[in-house]
């Protein structure tokens, strides 16, 4: 069992190294509330900028991937599951906060992780 979880450890790691398009709608940045017991996304807008970097719509700042960045998000959503999530942010918002389907699947995976860390009692790092 621990070879089979090694091995697919090694997959993902792998693939977080990954180029990616940002998507042009913003971002989520997920954290989980254990008092609460439920997931947040806070979404942020952002502007791709044509070298394919976010930046901040106001100030025209780059945002990086790393560090503490002071912005505000438009939108907090929170859910008691990662399902519940989903239709609330894919479903009853519109327009829809997200244009690019490969960033609807890594949020899916996100909140499936969050969940199951707010269930387990395990942290929770935003990949």
């Amino acid at each position: 069992m621990n070879l089979l979880l090694e091995n697919l450890t090694a997959i993902d790691n792998k693939l977080s190294q990954r180029h990616i398009d940002l998507d042009p709608s913003g971002y989520f940045i997920i954290y989980i509330d254990r008092n609460e017991q439920l997931i947040y996304a806070k979404h942020f807008t952002n502007v791709i900028d044509d070298r394919g970097l976010a930046v901040d719509p106001q100030t025209g700042q780059v945002i990086p991937a790393r560090g503490k960045v002071e912005r505000t998000h438009t939108t907090v959503f929170s859910g008691r599951t990662a399902k519940e999530l989903c239709v609330k942010i894919f479903e009853e918002t519109q327009p829809c906060p997200l244009t690019l389907l490969d960033h609807a699947a890594y949020l899916g995976r996100e909140f499936v992780r969050a969940e199951v860390a707010l269930v387990t009692g395990q942290e929770y790092i935003q990949d």
